[in-house]
């Protein structure tokens, strides 16, 4: 009875002390910024709550969801009127991250409309489910991109989430390593969800439980197995009852386990792989150990390198992310002094970022270059990076009055003029002009590298006609008395 007085009594005292606040209208103090309310409902059923915004100078309003249309971003000094909308939503939903920044001071805001509860879910679920829905998951460690805010990865085998931020016991920020998660543990955690550039993830989030593996990962005894074929051994410590390996389907044809010896907490998996035609792959093992009935499980990745491989703009396009090297010859555009160019062939163009020497051997717009490096994609946009060009081709920037007066050579000219008449867009026998000199185009592909049917039609399936001006790449030929380019690789319409 007297525990119960007292706990009547402290039940008491947090009313009064969150009426006093109520009564204060909730304001949030800081020295630039200030907000009448820093936590805002709205119904399920939809409609507007305001605040007043009181600031020193400009501010401006960040990370605000879809689902909230706020009255304004941005704000001058004095008092503003922020007024914040959203529809009707019967899924309650919170928007934990926005922000209004003013004179290097954050003021936070959280709009909650509907109830907003933890839902007990998958990756799978989460992946599925929408924005702004608070979640509850577990799942193993399977990485830790970021060891100050805690950015992980998280998999519970429907499926994988990332973790955008990591919260302390305490509930602060960028204090991730006082948590002791390493890969392999499993943990539970909640946090709201988001989804950035396609990347789901869970936010800024509270860490429920830890349960620590009993298997780790220490080292591999290589990168990578050699593409000849070979081994490569795991060193595994383990406090569980013997280790298990879960080889996937898809890499048992070419990797097996050669060996497996335990001795006491320590272990040594050594991996077999036969040689390998293709390029570079790479597998995902699950290893695994037993200790109470309970299964523990890590994650580790066996490589082996392989031969660079040969492949169209279009096939690089469509090619995954990863180590694989790619090998693409085409013609360069909008080099940049960074080492950054366009690179087209007749299947498509892709980004080379950052190319590792395409300044230094001097690549200019229209060389015809080989180029090898890996596949990536950053924002959207394909990128081929870590670029080295292999053998340059240079071409020469030429007008067609110069053009008519060079000798016949392997040369490679890049030249413009305006289409003046199309003997044949089957094969894309065309003349162009300067309005003064005119050239015969042979044959015109849709770009280097065309072969077969590909080489065929390009003309009229690219809608080209009389009075367009396109830039094409070709070498002087002579035959007869007129002056022509054999097969000229088209590179742009200009107009």
């Amino acid at each position: 009875m007297k525990l119960k007085n007292i706990f009547s009594l402290l039940l008491l005292s947090v009313v009064a002390l969150f009426t006093s606040c109520a009564n204060d209208d909730d304001i949030t103090l800081l020295d630039d910024i200030q907000v009448s309310q820093s936590y805002i409902s709205i119904p399920e059923e939809g409609g507007s709550a305001s605040i007043t915004v009181t600031a020193k100078a400009d501010w401006k309003l960040e990370n605000v969801p879809e689902w909230i249309t706020p009255s304004a971003e941005t704000g001058t000094a004095g008092e503003t009127e922020l007024t914040f909308t959203a529809e009707a939503y019967s899924g309650g939903r919170s928007s934990d991250a926005m922000t209004i920044h003013c004179n290097g001071k954050t003021q936070h805001i959280n709009v909650v409309q509907g109830e907003v509860s933890i839902t007990n879910a998958t990756c799978a679920e989460v992946i599925a489910g929408p924005d702004n829905k608070t979640y509850q998951v577990t799942g193993t460690v399977t990485a830790i991109a970021n060891t100050t805010y805690g950015n992980l990865y998280l998999n519970d085998g429907t499926g994988e989430i990332y973790i955008y931020g990591t919260l302390d016991a305490s509930g602060a920020e960028k204090n991730f390593l006082s948590l002791g998660i390493e890969v392999g543990d499993e943990i539970t955690v909640q946090g709201p969800k988001l989804t950035y550039n396609g990347t789901v993830e869970l936010v800024n989030v509270t860490v429920v439980d830890i349960n620590k593996s009993l298997i780790k990962v220490d080292s591999l005894s290589a990168d990578a197995i050699s593409k000849d074929g070979g081994t490569i051994t795991a060193y595994v410590t383990t406090k569980g009852s013997g280790v298990s390996v879960d080889i996937p389907e898809d890499a048992k044809e070419w990797l097996s386990i050669a060996s497996i010896k335990q001795n006491g907490t320590s272990a040594e998996l050594t991996f077999k792989a036969a040689s390998n035609e293709g390029g570079i792959r790479s597998t995902e093992l699950t290893l695994a150990t037993v200790a109470d009935g309970k299964t523990y499980t890590t994650l580790t990745t066996i490589t082996q390198q392989g031969g660079i491989q040969d492949v169209s703009v279009a096939d690089f396009n469509a090619a995954a992310d990863g180590d694989a090297q790619y090998r693409l010859k085409g013609v360069a555009t909008d080099v940049q002094e960074n080492g950054s160019f366009t690179l087209t062939d007749w299947s498509g163009s892709t980004l080379v970022y950052k190319s590792t020497n395409a300044a230094a051997k001097g690549v200019k717009n229209g060389d015809i270059v080989t180029v090898v490096g890996t596949h990536d994609t950053y924002k959207g946009t394909v990128e081929l990076v870590g670029g080295d060009v292999t053998e340059l081709n240079p071409t020469t920037t030429i007008s067609i009055a110069d053009f008519m007066g060079l000798p016949d050579s392997d040369t490679n000219y890049m030249i413009t003029g305006t289409i003046t008449k199309i003997a044949n867009d089957h094969y894309g026998n065309v003349y162009i002009s300067d309005g003064t000199n005119e050239v015969y185009l042979y044959g015109l592909y849709p770009g280097y590298g065309a072969t077969g049917d590909n080489r065929y039609d390009f003309v009229a399936n690219s809608g080209l006609k009389v009075g367009d001006e396109i830039t094409v790449i070709g070498a002087h030929l002579t035959y007869g008395e007129t002056i022509e380019i054999k097969n000229a690789i088209f590179v742009s319409k200009n107009n």
